[in-house]
């Protein structure tokens, strides 16, 4: 087959995609609330009962990552065994649990020309979304779009295929058990990298906004190439800030959470900030503790005085996102040094301050410019299902329609409703 008759069948499959996708839509924008549950919970059923074939799928496609030489944060990403797939079960039924997004009145109100107008949410339309290695993201954002009334159209990464398709299969059933189209719910069934470029350009007449999830490089494409409105995040380069007023114990075990309980998410921290002011004990403590966890530290040039043993960090390492046991280490001074220092290097994810003095701790939630802060928390809490979303497309970073955790609510836009009695305008 030449090139060019390769083409024109791949833009054949992808036009075809966009066709179903925006005739499935109109349909489900349409749905009724327990159309839209009875789906969910049918495609809940159907991942634990299929859970073999899931398990199976995934098998084959941690073989090939490996041979590919995927990273381990990678491979941990891929990853599925039986009890990600039972919460990914159970994800889509904390969806079912939240109430619809599609319909509410937004605001109200009757000017003096009498006329009552009404903001009122309704679906984006059809959402196109690429995402890499995370195969449990084919049931979060198909979930997540299908209860917000809008058509999707899923590009996984190609080292995840045979579980992303798997995983697929039961939202497919869900919508047919519940008498909607299978087609609201698609996935792009070739790994040939163009269908990429052929989403990001040629799909306007058919996409309405694109999301993409995953590393830095992808980002960058999706928000450079695209045609249509791109809801996304650069990196998750997440601060912690332990101030001299924090409890030792509290920010030991706040800090170490926040980077080793899964390194390899976007919510991992991957700076620590420490402030000059604080006890000895409590920064080795601190530094202790990551480092019987298995972390390695790269220090700044402060911290080597008294920990030579650290490497130092380089300017670059203040903008990596590691995904991995790695963290950069900064002395500041105080509050005002951490903010400093997150406005220069932060991508506008997720930062924490752990302090007992309040005051600090608001100037820092008030200063800090990033889509979470927090308070004496882990930024391992910077996900959807956490914040009580049932599950998230991704955390965006910008600052137009939707910001932090994208879930049901981030996936509609509203429209004005105007009721009249006859009024004309002079």
């Amino acid at each position: 087959m030449s090139v060019s008759a390769k083409d024109q069948e791949l833009s054949r499959t992808m036009d075809q995609l966009g066709m179903r996708a925006r005739q499935a839509s109109r349909v489900l924008a349409g749905a009724s609330e327990q159309q839209k549950n009875r789906a969910l919970s049918a495609a809940a059923d159907s991942l634990r009962q299929r859970l073999p074939e899931i398990l199976a799928a995934n098998a084959r496609d941690m073989h090939e990552a490996r041979e590919h030489g995927l990273s381990e944060a990678l491979l941990d990403r891929l990853m599925l065994d039986a009890e990600r797939v039972r919460a990914m079960a159970r994800g889509l039924e904390s969806i079912v649990e939240l109430p619809d997004p599609v319909g509410r009145i937004l605001a109200e109100w009757t000017p003096p020309n009498g006329l009552c107008i009404q903001r009122v949410s309704v679906p984006l339309g059809v959402i196109g979304i690429i995402y890499e290695s995370r195969p449990n993201v084919t049931a979060d954002a198909g979930a997540l779009c299908l209860k917000a009334g809008n058509a999707v159209i899923l590009r996984g990464g190609s080292e995840s295929f045979h579980s992303s398709s798997a995983i697929h299969a039961c939202l497919v059933y869900g919508l047919e058990a519940a008498g909607l189209p299978g087609d609201a719910i698609q996935m792009v069934p070739t790994t040939n990298r163009d269908a990429v470029g052929y989403l990001l350009a040629n799909m306007t007449q058919y996409l309405d906004v694109l999301v993409p999830r995953g590393g830095k490089g992808l980002v960058a494409r999706v928000e450079r190439e695209a045609r249509v409105p791109v809801l996304g995040h650069l990196e998750g380069i997440c601060h912690v800030y332990v101030d001299a007023t924090a409890d030792p114990a509290l920010a030991r075990k706040i800090v170490v959470n926040s980077k080793m309980r899964r390194t390899g998410i976007c919510g991992a921290a991957e700076t620590l900030l420490l402030d000059r002011r604080a006890d000895t004990a409590l920064l080795g403590d601190l530094l202790d503790g990551l480092i019987e966890a298995g972390c390695e530290i790269r220090a700044d040039q402060v911290l080597r005085e008294s920990h030579p043993e650290f490497p130092l960090a380089t300017e670059q390492d203040w903008s990596t996102e590691y995904l991995a046991p790695v963290i950069s280490a900064a002395m500041v001074d105080g509050v005002e040094g951490a903010i400093k220092h997150i406005r220069r290097y932060g991508t506008g994810h997720t930062e924490s301050v752990i302090a007992r003095d309040q005051a600090i701790a608001e100037r820092f939630l008030g200063a800090v410019d990033s889509a979470i802060v927090m308070h004496n928390a882990s930024t391992q809490f910077a996900d959807g299902g956490e914040f009580g979303m049932g599950a998230e497309v991704g955390i965006a970073t910008g600052r137009l329609h939707a910001r932090g955790p994208v879930g049901v609510e981030q996936l509609t836009s509203y429209k004005y409703v105007v009721r009249g009695s006859g009024q004309v305008r002079p």
